[in-house]
């Protein structure tokens, strides 16, 4: 302690050298967090993957218009493949090969690359037992990482960067991050609550969103309706354009040349932070505080009005002022994600007879956008971080695994990206900073 003391001291005293005002950004012309002063993000790079659109743009005098967000994958509206997929539970593995290979498959191909996921479901001989049951985490996140870098010991050519390889070996994680996932959470609870242990094997006659509720559940029953359910949020999470913070990660990573267990664990590391895929989570919590001030579902509209000002003004919840669920970096108007789970929740809702919960979700919903209109003077559009954890609720998913279910979701994005960039960039990305500190001229510690 006598010795972090002294760290305190030292980190109050660098204030006064390491000032940044926010004017010099303007000033310098630096781009700020890779924005624009709109607030639009600085492009960075061309992918044939992903658009994600929220906004027009006059190329000539660079004003810029919200319009009614939308998501494609590789030129399909992913409202489409949504209502497309009718009542399969492969949904996200019809995505993921779309996003990998840049086309809908035809039967005979999507059935061999389904055959090809369901192979690598299994897990190395005592990897849980050695690496999940022997050594819990705290954080499921955390836990992840170190289970992907450990997978890079079972790989005999895991430093090999060729495209093909970098395609295989990310299936390969794709098919088994979501059993780790359900087993790291097991060995948590058993380790830190004193819960009971319950072990179960991927079944591989099921989709990735089956297996995930039957691994997780100790009677392993789900659903039609469930399973579809999941099936949906993960086709939304798949990918959201190479400037994602997670995905951008990633690329800038694999940009050096280092291998995809690397990549994947750091992009774990973005994904984990609250301004990104842990913002799921925040929207529960924060949920449960607005429930706790409004005294029940029944509470009038004036009564969530008030609350969405206190959450505002920082007086509830993290103090931070901020209303989480809302507002997004590219969505303008409206983020067509949520916009698709609000109508999967009423559906879920009216099966689980949770419709008084899902009715004060919306609103909730309306009330927030309503006091941030009148308090900021523009509109926040609700995202899918709003809707997400509630549809998490309802199937009886522990917030724990909010965010790791994200990575299952996200990780083809991340790895369709990685091999997009090898392919058609190869250079280490290496953008720049502008010095703005003095020069100094060194004196001698008995002179200073």
């Amino acid at each position: 302690m006598v010795k972090e003391s002294y760290l305190a001291q030292f980190y109050g005293k660098s204030q006064n050298y390491t000032e940044i005002p926010n004017k010099w950004y303007k000033e310098y012309n630096v781009k700020k967090g890779l924005r624009n002063e709109d607030g639009t993000g600085v492009r960075v790079g061309l992918t044939r993957i992903t658009d994600v659109v929220g906004y027009d743009k006059n190329e000539e005098t660079g004003a810029v218009t919200g319009i009614p967000g939308k998501l494609y994958y590789r030129g399909y509206d992913v409202e489409e493949l949504v209502k497309g997929k009718f009542r399969s539970h492969f949904g996200f593995e019809e995505v993921c090969f779309l996003l990998l290979f840049g086309y809908l498959p035809k039967k005979s191909e999507f059935d061999n690359f389904c055959s090809i996921i369901r192979d690598y479901y299994q897990l190395p001989d005592e990897f849980v037992e050695m690496n999940l049951l022997r050594m819990p985490g705290r954080n499921l996140m955390n836990k992840l990482q170190e289970a992907v870098l450990t997978l890079y010991n079972y790989d005999s050519d895991a430093d090999n960067t060729d495209v093909y390889e970098t395609l295989v070996k990310g299936i390969n994680l794709l098919a088994k991050l979501p059993s780790i996932s359900c087993y790291a959470y097991q060995s948590k609870v058993h380790y830190y609550d004193r819960d009971s242990l319950f072990i179960h094997y991927a079944n591989p006659s099921y989709s990735i969103a089956e297996n995930f509720l039957s691994v997780l559940r100790k009677d392993q029953s789900f659903t039609d309706m469930e399973a579809r359910m999941l099936d949906t949020v993960l086709m939304l999470h798949a990918d959201h354009g190479g400037g994602n913070n997670s995905t951008f990660t990633n690329v800038v990573i694999s940009s050096t040349g280092t291998d995809i267990y690397s990549t994947v664990c750091g992009s774990i590391g973005s994904l984990k932070g609250p301004r990104h895929g842990g913002a799921n989570i925040r929207v529960s919590e924060m949920m449960d505080v607005v429930l706790e001030e409004a005294e029940g579902y029944g509470a009038s509209d004036e009564t969530l009005r008030r609350i969405a000002g206190d959450l505002l003004d920082g007086k509830l919840f993290d103090h931070s002022g901020l209303i989480y669920g809302f507002g997004h970096a590219v969505y303008t108007v409206s983020d067509p994600r949520a916009e698709i789970l609000r109508g999967c929740c009423k559906l879920m809702a009216k099966e689980k007879n949770c419709m008084e919960q899902f009715d004060f979700r919306v609103r909730f919903e309306q009330a927030a956008q309503a006091v941030m209109q009148e308090r900021k003077g523009e509109s926040f559009p609700t995202n899918v971080d709003y809707y997400s954890g509630f549809v998490y609720e309802m199937l009886n998913i522990p917030r724990d695994l909010y965010t790791p279910l994200f990575v299952c979701a996200r990780i083809v994005g991340w790895v369709a990206h990685n091999v997009e960039n090898k392919l058609y960039d190869g250079r280490i990305m290496r953008p720049a900073t502008k010095y703005v500190g003095e020069k100094m001229e060194y004196e001698k510690m008995e002179d200073r």
